[in-house]
């Protein structure tokens, strides 16, 4: 599976935005999907995940109530909706994929988009 993340910008504190990110290459359906973001000198953490239905979603407690994921399995795309953004926000954002399970998917995708940068001003 090739990722390819995209949406990413600059935002004011209190904006939101709506990263994307295109799946090609395989069967995008039948993928466990995630967000993960890296800010300046930290390690990458993990931000929201997706079941290959859509059924079930999985955020960073942190996270929760203003980041939402999604996926369209019809046009190979999971999105990540973030509202009320904060300067602590401004990371550049993963997309990753895994065959099998959240729990890989989190600890060891099978798959890494290239990153979107997104700055939060305050």
């Amino acid at each position: 599976v090739q990722l390819q993340a995209s949406g990413g910008g600059l935002e004011q504190a209190g904006g939101s935005l709506r990263l994307s990110c295109a799946a090609s290459g395989r069967t995008f359906s039948g993928y466990y999907m995630g967000w993960f973001r890296q800010a300046p000198g930290k390690e990458r953490e993990f931000v929201a995940a997706i079941s290959w239905s859509g059924g079930g979603t999985y955020y960073a407690d942190a996270l929760k109530g203003r980041f939402t994921i999604s996926r369209e399995n019809a046009k190979n795309t999971v999105y990540l909706q973030m509202d009320s953004l904060k300067p602590e926000d401004t990371a550049v954002y993963y997309c990753a994929a895994h065959r099998h399970s959240i729990v890989l998917l989190r600890t060891r995708p099978d798959f890494w988009g290239q990153g979107t940068l997104v700055t939060v001003s305050s």
